[in-house]
């Protein structure tokens, strides 16, 4: 493929502006830089967006994993089912607990679904955590009809803003884990997460836990009319959201339909360039409900190509653009085969899935000329490497979908 050297489109770039800039350097001129005003202020801001009682800020959506898990008794003895399709801290924080991990397939919309839940599900299911993948939320309420006793603990890493029939991501289940991530429809500064639920005692416990267990926080022993006495309750951790991520992320929440309606944009522009094309499918999504546009993963036809996934992302980076995968599955990794028995091929669809999927850039202050460069050389690419008499079969995003039930 021949091209002219053109500048570099990244695979994410952060939407950080003059607003968050002076909300971080306000927060470097106060005195007070940890957990505080601002981190409390965050709090009750998504609280009120996602419309649930309680919303603790913490440095990671692992943390939140982790520390309602933690909140749940979760432990040795306890299966928590969690879709092949994810990344590692699902998994690793049932690890943390001595739970056991139980992977399940996913459906052709790369979802965890009521006929993959029921393969998987024991008397000793505890806990189900259903992953929304790349900005389409899972429907819960169909996976609690399969396991009416389980806890469901939403990884809603990539899914804000995004709703089953309305109701939002992180009312869907018991508790949901967000992710302030640097690449994520918001960011708290790169870094950051935020656990939100109804239930009070996953509240208290959580609230103890994300600060080394200890009875007050920093903000109480140190600020006005504080006190330096504490207990030291539990075994806790530090997870902890300090004031200066948590004033960049006031800033992006109230930028967060800005955000979204921008990366929706892209995704639609992306749709209607590959919308004829035989060689490569748009990202499946579920009419009705709203996407958060996350990602935007593209599956390869491989059938009618000649090479390959990673030599496709190999020449689209010679042609400057960046380009990743998400996810490989769990099964695959030595950890999950060595620990769990998992081996190649125990799950078909998410391995056909990984094996076509290439994730292309999709962030807010992208180009028109730049989403249009990233769709016409994924085009030439695949155009100029069709296998000779390949067999060309084509699904749309519409017919991958498994409806809301």
């Amino acid at each position: 493929m021949s091209h002219i050297e053109l500048d570099r489109i990244p695979f994410h770039r952060p939407s950080i502006g003059d607003r968050e800039i002076a909300a971080a350097a306000e927060v470097l001129e106060s005195g007070w830089l940890t957990t505080g005003a601002k981190a409390h202020a965050l709090e009750a801001a998504v609280a009120k967006r996602i419309g649930v009682k309680h919303a603790l800020a913490v440095n990671s959506a692992t943390a939140a994993l982790h520390l309602a898990l933690d909140a749940w008794g979760t432990g040795p003895g306890d299966e928590v089912v969690i879709p092949t399709t994810t990344f590692t801290s699902c998994g690793e924080v049932c690890a943390y607990l001595g739970a056991r991990v139980v992977l399940a397939d996913v459906g052709e919309d790369a979802l965890l679904g009521q006929a993959q839940l029921k393969v998987v599900v024991t008397d000793a299911t505890r806990v189900v955590m259903p992953v929304h993948f790349a900005g389409q939320a899972v429907d819960v309420a169909a996976l609690r009809a399969i396991a009416p006793n389980a806890r469901f603990l939403e990884d809603a890493a990539h899914a804000l803003p995004a709703d089953v029939r309305g109701v939002p991501t992180g009312r869907l289940g018991d508790a949901a884990a967000f992710s302030f991530y640097a690449t994520k429809t918001m960011t708290t500064g790169g870094e950051g997460g935020m656990l939100v639920t109804d239930d009070d005692a996953v509240a208290e416990r959580a609230r103890l836990m994300r600060l080394h267990g200890i009875s007050v926080d920093a903000w109480n022993r140190y600020g006005a009319g504080g006190t330096w006495a504490y207990d030291v309750v539990e075994a806790g951790f530090k997870y902890n959201l300090t004031d200066l991520a948590a004033a960049i992320g006031l800033v992006q929440l109230e930028r967060l339909d800005g955000l979204a309606d921008a990366r929706a944009a892209i995704a639609a522009r992306y749709d209607a360039a590959f919308a004829d094309s035989p060689l490569l499918e748009p990202p499946p999504r579920r009419d009705g409900d709203r996407h958060a546009w996350h990602l935007y993963v593209v599956r390869l036809n491989l059938d009618a190509l000649s090479i390959d996934r990673a030599q496709v992302i190999e020449l689209l980076g010679e042609a400057g653009i960046g380009a990743s995968v998400h996810f490989i599955p769990l099964h695959l990794h030595p950890h999950y085969q060595r620990s769990y028995g998992y081996k190649p091929g125990d799950f078909p669809v998410a391995e056909s899935i990984f094996e076509r999927s290439i994730s292309l850039p999709i962030w807010p202050g992208m180009t028109e000329p730049q989403v249009d460069r990233v769709a016409s050389t994924m085009l030439e690419i695949c155009d100029e490497n069709r296998a000779p008499g390949g067999v060309v079969t084509r699904l749309t995003a519409t017919e991958f979908t498994t409806p809301a039930q």
